[in-house]
């Protein structure tokens, strides 16, 4: 047998002993370990599968919860060319209706009525029409100025608690559920449109009584089931997500093998706040095409978005979060692309330290310190990362972002601090010696 053929051989055969060690280990793992994967897997799918409902329940809590949270919410709207345009014509018929083209009469001389009735009678609905977009005009006049951004803004945060007891099923307010719908009375917008009228000269209009008409918000029609998932999810609150985080953590703390449970659980929070961004914009479609014709789509369309506008943002800073989590942990794993960053790393920041070195750069006891507590202080940097994170304010995707990039510029220059004292600390080859 030729020396090829004899290294195939062995190599066959120290294949076939590396999977008998193999079979061999794994028949030799202890019983208690497949139980604590088992358990801690379904930990982490758990919390993976409440991460959704947690942001949901976070979400309703926040927006009912807190008045400012919720003006900040609706308050774009007011300036949003699609919901102006609704209102417009939602005023605009309204006014319509109280108006009587044959009381136009009232102020002609009594000598010249039946040559004006005659002339109405063949103008007909081109009067009506010529009437109707003026008044339109004055109507979108009234709701594309400042004026209405601030009738806008003070009705919202007056009716807030209506809308608390409309959502809740509790009682009815400014804001009420009436007919699966739930809806603004644009009374106050009307009074501003008449007086708008009355000083164009349309004097009639000073004759239209008190006119009470709606804005739809929400129109649903299994609004009574929203109701109650609403009522359940606001009790919730922020206690969910914290329980989704604790089950995930709890599984990866449960875990045999840490750093892959923990980027199968990063990935898996990721996928999952993902799944509940396409689901908003899937239900979104189904929502304005479950809209009835009296019912602006566009309107709909543009006060769906801003209610979920901050939903939308949490479920960036999830998925944000959770690959940079996961990235994390597998650049602290032992493959051979993460082997590879860590030693371009420390690549460069040897060379960064021997440039400083040769500059006559000295960091006196800051070098030593950094690298006797590196571990500490990194445990810190990161914790303090996190709790940046937490407490943050509403925080976004580019917030968890900003943070990232600064714990890694921080750890960079702990390595740094920390590698100037061990070079420090090396004595010279030749000094060895002596």
């Amino acid at each position: 047998m030729d020396a090829a053929g004899a290294s195939g051989d062995e190599l066959a055969a120290l294949r076939a002993r590396v999977a008998a060690l193999e079979a061999d280990k794994a028949a030799a793992r202890p019983p208690h370990h497949r139980i604590r994967s088992f358990c801690a897997a379904l930990l982490v799918v758990i919390g993976c599968v409440l991460v959704p409902l947690g942001l949901v329940a976070s979400w309703t809590s926040d927006i009912v919860g807190d008045t400012d949270r919720y003006v900040q919410t609706v308050k774009p709207l007011a300036s949003d060319p699609d919901v102006q345009a609704a209102m417009a014509d939602r005023v605009t018929n309204a006014v319509m209706e109280h108006i009587d083209l044959p009381s136009l009469l009232e102020g002609v001389a009594p000598e010249q009525r039946p040559l004006a009735a005659k002339a109405l009678g063949k103008l007909g609905d081109s009067l009506e029409s010529a009437i109707s977009s003026f008044v339109h005009d004055r109507a979108q006049d009234i709701v594309a100025s400042p004026e209405f951004e601030t009738i806008w803004t003070d009705a919202n945060r007056a009716i807030h608690t209506s809308l608390d007891r409309a959502l809740t099923g509790s009682d009815e307010g400014a804001v009420k559920i009436e007919t699966n719908t739930v809806t603004i009375d644009l009374a106050p917008v009307i009074e501003r449109v008449k007086e708008r009228l009355v000083a164009s000269g349309l004097d009639v209009a000073a004759k239209i009584p008190e006119v009470h008409t709606d804005f739809t918000v929400v129109r649903s029609d299994d609004i009574g089931k929203v109701k109650t998932a609403f009522s359940l999810l606001q009790a919730m609150g922020m206690w969910l997500p914290v329980i989704a985080v604790l089950l995930v953590a709890g599984g990866v703390l449960l875990a045999v093998h840490r750093r892959r449970t923990l980027v199968a659980a990063a990935l898996g929070v990721a996928v999952a706040a993902i799944v509940l961004g396409v689901g908003l914009t899937v239900f979104r479609t189904v929502y304005l095409n479950a809209l009835p014709a009296t019912v602006s789509p566009a309107a709909a369309g543009s006060v769906y978005d801003a209610l979920v506008r901050f939903l939308r943002t949490s479920v960036r800073v999830f998925a944000t979060l959770g690959v940079l989590i996961a990235l994390a942990a597998w650049l602290s794993g032992p493959s051979r692309p993460a082997v590879l960053v860590r030693r371009l790393w420390r690549s460069g920041i040897t060379a960064t330290r021997s440039t400083a070195d040769h500059a006559g750069m000295r960091l006196g006891p800051v070098g030593p310190f950094a690298h006797r507590y590196r571990t500490w202080i990194t445990w810190i940097l990161v914790a303090g990362a996190a709790a940046a994170v937490v407490f943050w304010p509403h925080p976004t995707a580019w917030v968890v972002v900003g943070v990232a990039l600064g714990l890694l510029f921080a750890l960079a220059v702990l390595a740094f601090l920390a590698e100037e004292s061990a070079g420090a600390e090396t004595p010279p080859q030749g000094a060895a010696r002596v």
